[in-house]
């Protein structure tokens, strides 16, 4: 009997990381190869320049700053959590996970959950709200305690 591979995302906006359990008493290790990564930026980063300016329907010489209609760093985000949400579709369908535990920081998560494919989200043992990308990895397996027999 083939063993159940359970794959662990650990994600927020910015960064990704993957770790394969394969059973009890095995542990978590990292995937090679899995980790996705994009430099932080702030909106100021981002915008070069202040938003334009309009003339206002209050008076002839009245003037207004125009606000963004998107907020350009969580658009970025969204578009990172879109590329892993591609890529868990793509290892997915060549069988390299059975079950996925995803645990992502609450906007990251909100972001990833329509991004994935129906097979993908079938696979989904757990969710798990919680930004644990700073975690060292050795103390990763005691917030996946309940879920797995790590």
């Amino acid at each position: 009997m083939k063993p159940t591979k359970t794959w662990i995302v650990v994600a927020d906006g910015d960064q990704a990381k993957i770790f394969e359990h394969d059973g009890p008493g095995r542990g978590l290790h990292a995937v090679d190869g899995l980790q996705l990564e994009q430099e932080r930026l702030k909106a100021q980063d981002i915008m070069a320049d202040k938003p334009g300016r309009s003339f206002s329907s209050a008076g002839p010489n009245t003037r207004s700053a125009v606000d963004y209609r998107t907020d350009p760093v969580e658009a970025r985000e969204r578009r990172f959590v879109e590329r892993l949400a591609d890529l868990l579709e793509a290892r997915h369908a060549a069988g390299d996970f059975d079950r996925l535990v995803i645990a992502a920081a609450p906007a990251a998560l909100g972001d990833l959950r329509p991004a994935l494919s129906e097979s993908v989200r079938g696979a989904i043992l757990a969710e798990l709200p919680k930004d644990l990308t700073n975690i060292p990895t050795a103390r990763l397996a005691e917030h996946f305690d309940g879920l797995l027999a790590v």
